[in-house]
């Protein structure tokens, strides 16, 4: 049985089982398979084309490509992918400095974090007909992700690009403040909408920035959504184009704010039907059929949403809880999948973003 090296790197690396009949086996270094992750990044951050633009148009004026609209976060087929793709290089740069990307990277994060290209960025959030709906929540989430990955890397060139980019996100915390109290109900869907997964990263951030007034909005916006939910129907997941599980994203996103007891019967009550004897098919693996249908290449992330957020749900357990096994084993199938889905059969719907997804996911982001 021949197997890519790249292939086997991540396999291994994520405890996939391989026999190898006739082929000798090496077990590659971290390193080596989060490089391939940076690779999927520097490939499309200052790729313009193929891209789509969620832009209104009041005149022929505003006719304009995505670069003359997102003069750093234009690559990647989209905003929201652009930004975290530029997290994803962030964070490799800062954990694994040895990468052999490494170079590459600071190159790139240069190109993009100029101060007439965040200027430009303000510009379009401050556009009287942009409104502050636009990436909202998804996007911005994942701009403050960026943000909180610079103030957290120890490098002179990480904060003076934090620097740069704070005019941005002073506007960006300024919208997102804005709309919580107006917000009735929380979004619970597999998408870019889904407030859950958002107020994750969004109140990671405000730890990180030490911001305690958006901290405390968020975190009694998200007890007055989420806090008497109830048997969440995890039976009904997923959807055809899920990237992100409601359910699951919820429960994430309650260990943030809860106590580990209160945790620990909110969760109960949230999710009874979580076995107690270890059993991992309680949530069933996602598979995607067509790769180059962007909407049904969401599954192959669904599974790396779901893995990180399993973790982190096990990680506000108790150890002796009797539902951590079964977490933890439905985590690491889910893990599995998902990375080895970041490798095999790529195709630019997916590679345009899932290595962020997975660099999330690896590099135990989630887990504070």
């Amino acid at each position: 049985m021949k197997i890519k090296a790249m292939s086997l790197s991540i396999a291994m690396y994520c405890g996939i089982a391989f026999a190898a009949q006739n082929d000798q086996v090496i077990a590659p270094s971290k390193d080596q398979v989060t490089d391939r992750f940076a690779e999927l990044a520097l490939e499309c951050v200052h790729k313009e084309y193929p891209n789509i633009i969620k832009h209104m148009m009041t005149s022929k004026d505003d006719v304009k490509t995505p670069k003359e609209l997102y003069p750093a976060f234009y690559g990647c087929f989209d905003w929201h992918s652009s930004v975290h793709g530029h997290w994803l290089l962030a964070r490799i740069a800062s954990q694994y400095p040895d990468s052999e990307h490494y170079q590459d990277i600071i190159a790139s994060l240069n190109q993009s974090f100029s101060q007439a290209n965040i200027q430009g960025e303000l510009a379009y959030f401050n556009r009287e007909d942009t409104g502050t709906s636009f990436e909202r929540p998804y996007g911005l989430a994942w701009f403050l992700q960026l943000t909180s990955e610079l103030r957290e890397w120890d490098d002179p060139q990480a904060k003076k690009w934090l620097a740069t980019l704070m005019p941005l996100e002073d506007k960006i915390v300024a919208n997102v403040s804005d709309w919580l109290p107006k917000l009735s109900f929380p979004i619970r869907v597999g998408e870019h909408s889904q407030t859950a997964f958002a107020f994750g990263l969004m109140l990671d951030w405000s730890e990180t920035a030490n911001n305690t007034v958006f901290n405390q909005l968020l975190k009694s916006t998200v007890s007055r959504l989420y806090t008497n939910d109830v048997n969440c129907p995890l039976a009904y997941e997923p959807s055809g184009q899920d990237f992100l599980s409601p359910c699951i994203a919820e429960a994430d996103l309650m260990r943030r704010i809860l106590p580990p007891s209160e945790y620990a019967t909110w969760l109960t009550s949230f999710l009874p039907s979580i076995p107690q004897n270890g059993d991992s098919h309680w949530m069933s693996v996602a598979t995607v059929v067509d790769k180059s249908d962007g909407k049904l290449a969401h599954l192959d992330g669904l599974n790396l949403s779901r893995a990180w957020m399993l973790e982190g749900i096990a990680s506000a357990l108790p150890a002796n809880d009797k539902r951590v096994a079964a977490i933890q084993s439905a985590a690491l199938d889910h893990h599995q999948a998902g990375i080895n889905s970041v490798i095999h059969d790529m195709h630019y719907m997916g590679s345009h973003w899932l290595g962020s997804f997975a660099t999330y996911l690896t590099t135990e982001r989630g887990l504070r």
